[in-house]
């Protein structure tokens, strides 16, 4: 293709420069020419879209996975409640159960002297016992003896009045180690009855029942060998007198349920602390056969309930739960 002239006025005009080739910014194809003429295409990629609904979903997602967050936080919360309630109340139960083995052992340890007692007559028995064994292998000598001495005496043809005289002989010998050892069983058997009657005894006082209302520590009364004696505090510091026993409120606690008591008899005071309610508490006076029983039936804040058990007749000018109330 031939060069175009240059010409003066073509020059200044700017007519003889090239034609510089023009991007047009659309997103379809557009169509030029080149100087030799053939078309040129040019593609121009638009920015991407987002597509249709895409920022309304993004928001669901996000609104569900915070409810679900909340939830998982309250369902932590309420089980974390939950745990801490059942161990506080895990906690108390077992709270309860050490206090009632330490007044069991406290108990035991008070029951110490009866015990002694009893075994040293238990010690007694046992001598009984080994003398009564010597006695009965005296008595089987004594009858091999006086078996053997009469096949002897008839061996030799003794006259008859020889052989009895003999056997007379031995039967006041074996009658006086039978009479020693019915003795000796009579006595094991006296002791083993006392024996027996101290354990139930004893038994019985460990196993007492306990009286929850009026009612019931009435028809205990009617039953037993035991006076009862109702006392209320009605507030701290509050003192109330039971026969020679003074009974003092020194505070409470609803939440555990337990409270802490002074006892003043026999010229000392003794406290009692954290004591649970209807929880058995011994204590032991001078002159007492056995052991006082308090138990605490009702708590308040700042006031409880209860009674004093103590041994027929121990307090007789104090009036008993049966006295005070005579047509019970």
């Amino acid at each position: 293709m031939a060069d175009k002239d240059p010409s003066p006025g073509h020059s200044m005009f700017g007519l003889n420069d090239d034609e510089p080739t023009r991007q047009i910014p659309d997103s379809t194809p557009t169509q030029g020419t080149t100087q030799s003429g053939a078309p040129q295409y040019v593609y121009v990629q638009q920015p991407p879209q987002p597509a249709a609904g895409g920022g309304k979903m993004l928001q669901w997602l996000v609104a569900a996975l915070a409810v679900l967050a909340v939830v998982n936080l309250a369902l932590l919360l309420v089980g974390r409640s939950q745990f801490n309630d059942f161990a506080t109340k895990q906690a108390d139960s077992i709270n309860l159960l050490t206090r009632r083995m330490d007044s069991s052992d406290e108990r035991y340890a008070q029951l110490r002297g009866q015990f002694q007692v009893t075994s040293e007559k238990l010690g007694l028995t046992q001598t009984e016992l080994q003398r009564a064994h010597e006695l009965a292998q005296q008595v089987q000598q004594q009858q091999q003896t006086a078996v053997k001495q009469l096949n002897q005496a008839i061996a030799q043809k003794a006259s008859a009045q020889d052989v009895n005289k003999l056997q007379a002989e031995s039967n006041e010998k074996i009658g006086g180690l039978s009479t020693d050892l019915q003795g000796t069983k009579q006595d094991l058997a006296n002791t083993k009855s006392e024996f027996t009657n101290a354990l139930t005894g004893t038994k019985g006082e460990l196993n007492g029942a306990i009286a929850r209302t009026h009612d019931e520590l009435v028809q205990l009364a009617h039953k037993s060998d035991r006076d009862y004696f109702e006392f209320s505090l009605p507030r701290k510091k509050a003192q109330q007198k039971v026969g020679t026993v003074t009974v003092e409120l020194e505070k409470t606690d609803t939440k555990r349920n337990v409270f802490s008591v002074n006892l003043s008899f026999d010229d000392k005071v003794t406290e009692r602390s954290n004591k649970a309610v209807m929880e058995p508490l011994y204590f032991y006076m001078q002159g007492a056969p056995t052991a006082l029983e308090m138990v605490v039936q009702k708590l308040g804040k700042d006031t409880i309930s209860g009674y004093i058990s103590a041994p027929k007749g121990f307090f007789p000018s104090a009036a008993n739960v049966l006295q005070s109330r005579p047509g019970a």
